[in-house]
């Protein structure tokens, strides 16, 4: 028990540092969001679909994740409106289950209507897994998506997988507007 005890305590302090580390300048941040976005719509043809109709687009470049038994997850995002950065977000969250390793991934929120985007900017925390409009989409698997088929209120895209993590658990990451 004391063994487990030092290994979560290690994992706490290890994504602490990597929020506190990867809390990159803005404008740094705005560029990898930008680089992310456009790798995804290189390699997904149906996610430039979806971001040509989207009210916003929410690019996390980057988001951490590492446990044993409990951990947690954490990146920086940008919320991007008609080509145009409006605003930057931080992702957060807990993991618990029989997940083991360390991983990062970037992550791409399609906000496909005003009542969406209007959700994510009124909430204290918009939290993903709770709303059953949200639909999350690896992006190797998207063939089948197209824009006359999009009837989600927001398309997530997980891509660009690095780490000794199996799988993507998102549900419980909560994503808040960083006030600056």
């Amino acid at each position: 028990m004391k063994q487990l005890l030092k290994v979560h305590t290690f994992i706490l302090i290890f994504l602490t540092g990597i929020g506190i580390a990867h809390a990159a300048p803005e404008k740094a941040l705005d560029q990898d969001a930008r680089a992310a976005l456009n790798a995804l719509y290189e390699s997904s043809p149906a996610a430039r679909a979806l971001g040509e109709k989207a009210k916003g687009i929410l690019v996390f470049p980057d988001i951490r994740k590492a446990a044993f038994i409990l951990g947690a997850q954490s990146g920086h995002g940008v919320m991007f409106a008609n080509g145009k950065v409006t605003g930057h977000y931080r992702a957060d969250g807990v993991l618990a289950g029989l997940e083991a390793g360390a991983q990062s991934f970037a992550y791409v929120m399609f906000f496909m209507s005003d009542k969406a985007l209007q959700n994510l900017r009124s909430t204290k925390g918009f939290e993903i897994g709770t709303d059953p409009n949200i639909v999350i989409v690896d992006a190797g698997a998207a063939k089948e998506i197209s824009t006359s088929t999009t009837q989600a209120d927001v398309y997530g895209y997980v891509f660009n997988q690095k780490g000794l993590m199996g799988g993507i658990a998102l549900k419980g990451l909560k994503i808040t507007k960083v006030q600056g």
